[in-house]
């Protein structure tokens, strides 16, 4: 398995690609193999350095509108179809949002994204975003990004006029396993929106979940599915269960396996951004392993619905490991 993983990353670094065996292959290491896993993550962190050195990108999301989402995706403790107890609001007013902003930039934060809960966005609050990226874009010095699910071309682009600079999309799993998680739309569906958003010439920021019960092969396919959709910002959330959801019985990913599923997706999108997101608090200690394994991005501050590590202790732990922030 060495002289493979060494094989791969000399091809790689010589503008080559790994194959998808291969990458099913370093995904079976076994966790017990402390060697090789160390071995699989210096590779990846050599093409890391290679590839987009040393510089992290921190952004930062604020849920602007919660509850009561259409839409039944297993995971999410925002869809009206489950019983959470989520908090439910809806579009917070523009003082609060900037109160969030500033102090997002403050503590070292470069990208600040509004996150509505929704299938998309009705054009009430469509307008009402609209005026508020103009102004969060003369108000701080943030890229200003966005999250407001399926949206059209048209809309895309008046984000892009209003100031936003990403969209946040994600494909969540496979294409083959995503009718397993939800079944108000579609694949196909988001997709769609991804291609409405290049159009519009918007960046775009798109990963996935693990641990939704999809196997081995759905997740390489998921990073795959990525890299053919030229995608360079790639967030990988980690299942955290939540009580009230289908999957809040889940059994929960090792800290091991999501590291050494960031290795994998690195070897597979070298030049890209492999982003911390959701449910990496789970990792505990070992959070800074992932920054020696290909890491080099990273959602800070609390997420939708879940309580993340504060700006400041991330910023001292990925400076800590060689990183300019």
């Amino acid at each position: 398995m060495k002289k493979l993983i060494e094989e791969v990353k000399k091809r790689i670094i010589d503008g080559g690609e790994i194959t998808y065996e291969e990458a099913l292959k370093f995904m079976g290491i076994s966790e017990k193999d402390e060697e090789m896993l160390k071995f699989l993550f210096d590779a990846a962190n050599i093409i890391r350095e290679k590839f987009v050195g040393n510089k992290a990108d921190l952004c930062t999301i604020m849920n602007a509108k919660s509850g009561r989402c259409s839409e039944n995706c297993k995971y999410c403790a925002q869809s009206a179809h489950h019983k959470t107890g989520v908090e439910e609001y809806d579009l917070l007013d523009y003082d609060k949002i900037l109160k969030r902003a500033l102090e997002m930039e403050r503590d070292g934060a470069h990208r600040f994204s509004l996150v509505t809960s929704g299938r998309g966005i009705d054009e009430q609050d469509f307008e009402k975003l609209l005026n508020i990226y103009k102004r969060l874009s003369m108000d701080t010095n943030l890229k200003i990004c966005a999250s407001h699910g399926i949206i059209s071309y048209e809309q895309a682009v008046r984000l892009k006029e209003a100031g936003v600079c990403m969209y946040h999309h994600n494909v969540e799993t496979s294409e083959r396993f995503y009718e397993s998680i939800c079944s108000t739309h579609n694949y196909q569906d988001r997709i769609d929106t991804i291609k409405n958003v290049k159009k519009a010439g918007l960046d775009l920021c798109c990963g996935g979940i693990i641990g939704l019960g999809e196997n081995i092969e759905d997740r390489v396919k998921m990073a795959f599915e990525i890299k053919g959709l030229g995608i360079k910002s790639i967030p990988i959330n980690i299942l955290n269960p939540i009580k009230g959801t289908p999957l809040e019985n889940q059994e929960k990913v090792s800290a091991l396996e999501a590291l050494k599923t960031m290795a994998v997706y690195r070897l597979i999108i070298p030049d890209g951004y492999i982003r911390y997101a959701g449910g990496r608090i789970a990792l505990g200690e070992m959070q800074n392993i992932g920054f020696k394994a290909g890491v080099n991005a990273a959602l800070v501050g609390n997420y939708l619905t879940t309580i993340g590590n504060k700006i400041v202790e991330d910023v001292k732990m990925i400076k800590g490991e060689g990183f300019e922030v």
